[in-house]
């Protein structure tokens, strides 16, 4: 039996892991479902306030993936969501590279819908990106995402939890505005889904700097990049405006402006053939002794086979999962999402005392701008360290007391010791004399 939870809920198997906590496979005692738990492994002041503000995020919407109820036990703290399996786009991208055009539109319809009802609850999101938008596992049949990871959203007018010179998120999908430490805006978030949008269509992701160059250098809207639909990059050549102001302002402006040229789209020339894109189950199956309906008896457990502990790959037929992928489950790997220092100004401004501490993932402000290498939240594409377990902290494998030795701490020194025990044996000392006097 895995590690029940605040007594409802039991940790099967680590499914993945973000910055703040690791995504773990639970069964639900009470509901009689599994779902997702992410189980918080910091304890500062930031990372709780990020966590009051994400298991708080109620957004009931089929193509959103939002906390669903969240527990406590002891200093440990987790939230739940449903379990989405299908992994993210960053799997389908990993294993199909550039998409057609009419999968593309169908993903982004759901895409803009799930962030039209974030929209409508004064959210922006801060953090749009292939690897937090997670997939069911739907087959051949009708792709459906939702939305995920709301760790660094924030409602509009809400307090900011980073100092004014940090910008916080994933390096690659900022909007230039950001850079320029501008408050979070709607706007924001449409820009990183243009830029989904053409990693989806051309298979190899944008270089956001060199995008707003060629805007600077061009005067406007480019030239269509290759594998882009002249019809589809008008709307997407208005979504990456540099400027927010010659960008759609709403999620539903910018469905309605696709459904608009969606016709050309799912009529190619070439007859209206589109290749199947499968999205299949990138979990794998449970692991020993746990079943669809649960934990098994001790019985049961006791007779399943051994072999039948490894995941399962792809079906037949279906394409590679990445270069050197065994189509066997994977560990989770660590979100690149972050804080970053903006350029400072030309004098710095003195540091407040209620100022938060920089985060440790911040950039310095003489470095470069960080590019790192494409990462997830909940499902991973590629290889990384397992998630460690949620009550020690320790990676799978290691002896549960092992952080619990390290060296006791040191007493007070001899200078100290001694006088203030000479001190207390004249103190005991006072105290019988004067109890024989009485």
């Amino acid at each position: 039996m895995g590690e029940v939870f605040a007594g409802r809920y039991e940790l099967v198997d680590p499914i993945g892991r973000g910055g703040a906590g690791a995504v773990w496979r639970s069964w639900d005692h009470r509901r009689k479902r599994y779902v997702a738990a992410k189980v918080l492994q910091q304890s500062d002041a930031h990372t709780l306030l990020r966590f009051v503000r994400e298991q708080a995020l109620r957004i009931d919407h089929p193509h959103v993936l939002a906390p669903t109820s969240w527990a406590a036990d002891d200093d440990q703290v987790l939230f739940t969501m449903d379990l989405v399996s299908g992994g993210s786009l960053a799997h389908l991208l990993g294993d199909y590279g550039k998409l057609p055009p009419a999968t593309v539109l169908t993903l982004l319809d759901q895409l803009l819908a799930g962030l039209s009802a974030v929209h409508a609850e004064d959210v922006v999101h801060r953090d749009i990106k292939p690897a937090n938008i997670l997939l069911e596992a739907t087959g051949t049949g009708r792709p459906h995402l939702r939305v995920s990871d709301f760790g660094i959203s924030m409602r509009k007018g809400e307090p900011r939890l980073t100092e004014t010179n940090f910008i916080v998120g994933t390096p690659g999908y900022f909007a230039p505005e950001q850079l320029l430490g501008a408050d979070p805006d709607f706007t924001a978030d449409l820009y990183a889904v243009g830029l989904v949008a053409l990693y989806l269509l051309t298979g190899v992701k944008p270089d956001s700097r060199a995008l707003v160059e060629t805007y600077r250098r061009e005067g406007g809207v480019p030239a269509a990049p290759e594998y882009v639909p002249e019809p589809l990059w008008h709307v997407l050549g208005t979504l990456l405006q540099p400027d927010p102001a010659a960008r759609f302002k709403t999620a539903l402006g910018v469905r309605k402006a696709l459904a608009d040229c969606g016709e050309l789209i799912k009529n190619p020339a070439d007859g209206g053939s589109s290749p199947t894109v499968e999205v299949f189950d990138q979990i794998g199956p449970l692991p020993a002794g746990y079943g669809p309906d649960g934990p098994q008896p001790s019985g049961a457990r006791a007779l399943q086979d051994e072999p039948t502990r490894t995941a399962a790959g792809p079906p037949p037929g279906a394409p590679p999962t990445g270069a050197g992928s065994t189509g066997t489950a994977r560990p989770g790997a660590a979100s690149e999402t972050g804080s970053f220092r903006l350029a400072p100004p030309s004098s710095p401004p003195p540091a407040s005392p209620h100022s938060p501490p920089p985060d440790p993932a911040a950039v310095s402000p003489g470095a470069p701008y960080p590019y790192p290498t494409e990462g997830t939240y909940g499902y991973p594409p590629h290889g990384g360290g397992a998630a460690p377990h949620p009550s020690t902290g320790q990676p799978p494998g290691s002896h549960p007391q092992s952080a619990r030795s390290a060296a006791p701490r040191p007493g007070p020194s001899a200078k100290v010791a001694v006088p203030v025990l000479m001190l207390a044996f004249v103190l005991i000392a006072v105290g019988v004399w004067a109890l024989t006097q009485s």
